[in-house]
């Protein structure tokens, strides 16, 4: 998957940055995820529904409930599994074009996003993030999703956060004033707002 997200990259692109999640943070919120609360108070429910049906002898007619009954905990025992499998997927790329990110654990996720589609950059550090020293640099498209939210993507668990927050807040300031202002057309003073645009 990385070397496909790689071929996306265009001949004529200079790439800033790529690299991959820190690998212990990214464990470490796969396990400690919302979810784990909501699992542990769900299994202890049903395991002790299970004791109750021992002890009244009807074990057999109950373990197939419980078995499926206990969903969200193999829900979240799965997400667990396969959070190595989707670190190998997981692969972050930054050009002076856009930003490309692969993902997925089965299915295959490439998405690329150009400067011009983005509308916001901002950087986010959770409580796993301030303990192994990384930060996530979340990235807001102009694209919507289906429930009217803006689309977000996300540069995660990396250790020089500030260094891409930082390509990619210039690049994307720097494409827009060109779209706004064609460089043949910008003028030296934006007296509007009393900036002056160096790029």
């Amino acid at each position: 998957m990385v070397e496909e997200l790689k071929s996306m990259v265009g001949k004529n692109e200079t790439v800033f940055y790529e690299g991959k999640p820190e690998k212990k943070c990214f464990i470490f919120e796969s396990i400690f995820n919302p979810l784990l609360p909501f699992a542990i108070i769900w299994a202890v429910i049903d395991v002790g529904f299970l004791g109750r049906s021992a002890i009244g002898g009807m074990q057999m007619i109950m373990i197939p409930f419980i078995l499926f009954h206990m969903m969200p905990v193999w829900i979240y025992l799965a997400g667990v599994i396969f959070a190595f499998r989707k670190y190998k997927n997981t692969y972050y790329i930054v050009t002076d074009h856009g930003v490309y990110i692969s993902s997925g654990i089965f299915a295959m996720n490439l998405e690329t996003k150009s400067f011009a589609e983005l509308s916001r950059v901002n950087l986010h550090r959770g409580i796993f993030d301030q303990i192994f020293h990384v930060g996530d640099v979340l990235i807001t498209t102009n694209q919507f999703t289906r429930n009217n939210m803006p689309a977000v993507l996300g540069i995660n668990s990396i250790s020089n956060y500030t260094e891409v927050y930082q390509i990619i807040k210039k690049l994307q300031k720097d494409i827009y004033s060109d779209t706004m202002y064609p460089n043949d057309l910008r003028p030296e003073e934006n007296h509007g707002y009393k900036t002056k645009y160096r790029g």
